[in-house]
């Protein structure tokens, strides 16, 4: 016969004065001493041992959060995991190191792609190496100082980084009960008396070509036959960011329609973008699609190993073939040549170019009231920056070699 559950009423734990061990079913107990303190206990059989563990007092654990416990605990025995074992496991300190990849991995996927994933994890596990080994409550000022001071002045955007990254992973540790007290990665009232203050940062700007120069750029770029150089064409005609267009596949585009429609999950704003595709860039995909299996899933721009998507540094490596040192140009740098363009040369209105871009424009009252993405009006905008890009419209342009 199965035993009977919850046998005690609500408020057994404040009626209950005689002391002894009353029980509920399933192995919960409230246990109530000579002096009248109470608690939960919940015993088991390991082993054909029986042992009893404590699921917290009664004072503070109310019969239904004891009734979860043990039902956890009976959950954990079906499993073949010893409950009490598995209970102190989970109360050992563990080191900095443990508690950060744990930090990193639970909160990983609320993070919008792989690549801030990694930076995460390897500024703990390079930059932090010396705190890796010390245990998560033991970690004091003095250890935090020894990873910051000496890359603070040299590296300041990492240093910077590295401390925010360090003090969440303390607070994280704070808050799952594994240590107390202040901080020691704060810098408001604590590090700033501590580290010389970092000068403001100023968001570096990506080089850029003068927009007036994209065209002979272009002619340079079709005279190469590399897959770098079809996906950078691409990007420009588009002014898409390099990591959108690396990680595009097949599944995103509607030739007929002439749209890339790129998802949350792979922009930076955290929403969907549609992309109108000028002729050209249609043309591009058409040389494309023989390079892969076309299948929804496949990446439209491959790299060397089968399967894979072209990587950043091939553009690196493009550009340096090109003619430009490290440095001198990048790939982000074309979106600014025609933002440029779009202010300086065409009569669209700011808003359109900032939605090529998918910058967020405006307050949240203006953004709700224009819910639309403009895409036809844009799309006239693409045609005429794709014209402007094109070298063969223009008979006086000349193929872009480098810097020269």
């Amino acid at each position: 016969m199965a035993r009977e559950m919850n046998r005690l009423p609500p408020r057994a734990a404040t009626t209950s004065t005689e002391p002894g061990r009353y029980a509920d079913g399933g192995g919960l107990y409230l246990v109530v001493g000579a002096g009248q303190s109470r608690k939960w206990v919940f015993r088991f059989k390991w082993h054909k041992r029986l042992i009893d563990m404590g699921l917290g007092a009664a004072s503070v654990v109310t019969l239904a959060k004891a009734r979860e416990r043990a039902a956890a605990a009976r959950s954990l025995l079906a499993d073949g995991v010893n409950p009490l074992e598995a209970k102190q496991a989970d109360k050992a300190i563990p080191t900095f190191g443990a508690m950060a990849d744990r930090f990193v991995a639970d909160l990983g996927p609320q993070w919008r792609n792989e690549k801030h994933r990694a930076q995460w994890k390897t500024t703990l596990e390079k930059d932090a190496a010396k705190l890796r080994p010390v245990p998560v409550d033991k970690v004091e000022t003095t250890d935090v100082m020894a990873v910051l001071k000496p890359i603070w002045s040299v590296k300041p955007e990492t240093a910077s980084r590295l401390r925010g990254r360090i003090e969440r992973v303390l607070d994280a540790a704070k808050a799952k009960g594994y240590r107390a007290g202040e901080n020691p990665a704060r810098w408001r009232g604590h590090l700033d008396h501590l580290l010389p203050k970092r000068q403001k940062l100023t968001r570096g700007h990506h080089a850029a070509l003068p927009f007036a120069k994209v065209p002979g750029f272009i002619a340079d770029l079709r005279e190469r036959d590399a897959v770098a150089a079809l996906a950078l064409e691409f990007a420009i005609l588009t002014a898409a960011r390099s990591g959108e267009v690396r990680g595009a596949t097949w599944g995103e585009f509607d030739l007929s329609g002439k749209v890339w429609t790129i998802p949350a999950q792979r922009m930076k704003a955290g929403r969907d973008h549609r992309v109108p595709l000028s002729a050209r860039a249609v043309e591009i995909l058409t040389k494309a699609k023989p390079l892969t299996t076309g299948a929804p899933e496949a990446v439209v721009f491959p790299g060397l190993k089968l399967g894979s998507s072209l990587s950043d540094a091939a553009f690196d490596r493009l550009l340096k073939r090109m003619g430009f040192k490290p440095g001198e140009l990048t790939p982000h740098g074309f979106r600014s040549s025609f933002r440029d363009w779009a202010g300086e040369v065409s009569t669209f209105p700011r808003e359109l170019a900032e939605a090529a871009l998918a910058h967020v424009v405006g307050d949240a009252t203006e953004r709700a009231y224009r819910r639309g993405d403009a895409l036809e009006k844009r799309r006239k905008m693409m045609d005429a920056w794709a014209r402007f890009c094109d070298p063969v419209a223009d008979k006086n342009v000349v193929a872009f070699s480098g810097s020269r």
